[in-house]
């Protein structure tokens, strides 16, 4: 089958949305690290915007600092691929032209760090998960016997880490007499650009006292917020859209109509005039933590309790009504540790993530939101929990999230079905709780894990009794027992 590629934009259905500019006139203004599907159904989507507007500043080199396997899947497509959107029974296909070339970082390291040192390159953004920063989700410290930066802290000859990039890139530019680019984290991290930053500089200062001090005084690394659901793509999404294009298209992206990124008002050097879902606002961490709390922290409720219960799909887990009313509680608890800014009505915020979680076209499987949960579980569940019991209040919903996320571990779900454990601290919390001998053993032991659980928190009584009732739940009846077992309290 004959590929996407520039030569058979023509050749499209009428209905496909293609890009209005000329590509061979954009200049490469932008460099991601860690390019995947929610890259290229997000912040691409919002840089093509600013290029279809007529501002061809914001072409985009990303580069894979894994695999060649996205960038096998667009080079030959000469990085065009469809980003399909969907929203109950319509459909609405758009072809993105932004990603101009996909480097492969581990084979060539020296052409990732010229492309973001080039005179043309003002921003630099990330999408490279929580466990790509390098560190403590605890002390926010850099893990220095972590095997990749380790070796960036004796030589960034050939970086092996996205900070590690960043430095060498931004020494590079310094060397040249050219100023810092903006970098972005549009990781779902807490103080995002705060922790980009504090990695970047703890890594120069092990370099280069003065270059350490130069990015700090000169360079930008803004808060942000990032929101758009984008499930994993199957191969029957893509031999769905093979039949309505008429090329293949194996870059191909799928999500919902909701685009948002909320981004602090700190740049270094010129910026797109964003336009729809793009927010500069002084303050970032009042969206953020909503994000964080309601959102996320009810979509790892959602996978945990749906992957045991052997549900493949979100908005199957809510066909559920317990499971309904268990997420509407997690949120009552989650909305009392905010201070949302004045533009966010968190109750309509609140109708509208229902709604797209509701929304079945997408097929959002819950072991993809699984994934690396150790990393994700500090940000989503346990500091909500902290503010809780700070506040004397209640965590019974939030506590039955991390009692589903420790059950996880096992490998199985409640009918027996092997997964994989997919999680950076997988093989020493499974050899913990495989030496526990109880389920009271099981949860002392996650709880004096201070790599996912604060101490104070995990020294906690209530955080214990708590995760103690509802993992025994879990083990004895199982998930779906667990939610009907809930109530509000």
């Amino acid at each position: 089958m004959t590929r996407l590629s520039s030569q058979m934009l023509a050749v499209l259905p009428a209905d496909v949305i293609r890009p209005n500019y000329d590509r061979s006139q954009v200049k490469p203004g932008v460099v991601h690290l860690g390019i995947g599907a929610f890259h290229r159904a997000h912040q691409a989507v919002l840089f093509d915007d600013a290029l279809n507007a007529g501002d061809l500043r914001w072409g985009i080199t990303a580069a894979s600092l894994r695999s060649p396997a996205v960038r096998n899947q667009m080079v030959p497509q000469d990085g065009h691929y469809t980003m399909l959107v969907r929203d109950g029974g319509s459909e609405q296909a758009r072809i993105i032209g932004a990603v101009q070339d996909v480097i492969v970082a581990p084979r060539a390291p020296q052409a990732l760090i010229a492309a973001m040192a080039a005179p043309d390159t003002h921003i630099v953004t990330l999408t490279i998960t929580e466990k790509g920063y390098k560190l403590d989700p605890a002390t926010g410290a850099l893990i220095e016997d972590d095997a990749q930066l380790a070796a960036d802290l004796l030589s960034l000859e050939q970086p092996q880490t996205a900070p590690g990039y960043i430095v060498a890139a931004l020494a590079r530019r310094k060397a040249a007499g050219l100023p810092p680019f903006t970098a972005i984290s549009c990781d779902n991290l807490p103080h995002n650009g705060t922790r980009l930053r504090n990695a970047v500089l703890a890594l120069a200062r092990r370099h280069d006292a003065a270059l350490a001090e130069w990015i700090a005084a000169e360079g930008a690394f803004p808060e942000t917020m990032v929101d758009r659901i984008v499930p994993a793509t199957t191969p029957d999404d893509i031999a769905a859209l093979t039949m309505r294009l008429g090329v293949e298209d194996q870059a191909m992206v799928k999500t919902e109509p909701f685009i948002q990124w909320v981004i602090e008002d700190d740049f270094c050097g010129p910026r797109p005039d964003f336009g729809a879902g793009v927010q500069i606002t002084a303050a970032v961490a009042p969206w953020e933590e909503a994000k964080l709390r309601l959102l996320n922290g009810a979509h790892s409720g959602i996978a945990y309790l749906g992957g045991l219960a052997a549900i493949d799909y979100v908005h199957d887990v809510l066909a559920l009504p317990e499971a309904r009313i268990f997420v509407e509680t997690l949120w009552d608890e989650a909305e009392t540790t905010l201070s949302p800014p004045a533009e966010l009505d968190v109750a309509a915020y609140r109708r509208e993530l229902m709604a797209r979680f509701d929304n079945p076209t997408l097929r959002h499987r819950t072991h993809q939101i699984a994934i690396d949960g150790s990393q994700k579980l500090p940000q989503r569940l346990l500091a909500t929990i902290a503010a809780r019991i700070e506040a004397g209040q209640g965590i019974d919903a939030l506590s039955l999230a991390v009692a589903a996320w420790i059950r996880w571990q096992v490998g199985h779900d409640d009918l027996g079905n092997l997964h994989v454990v997919d999680d950076p601290l997988a093989v020493p919390i499974a050899a913990m709780l495989g030496a526990a001998a109880t389920t009271q053993d099981r949860v002392t032991a996650i709880l004096a894990f201070d790599a996912v659980v604060p101490p104070a928190l995990g020294a906690n009584l209530l955080f214990r009794d708590t995760l103690v009732r509802w993992l025994t739940i879990l083990e004895t009846y199982g998930a779906r027992a667990a939610l009907e077992t809930f109530r509000p309290n």
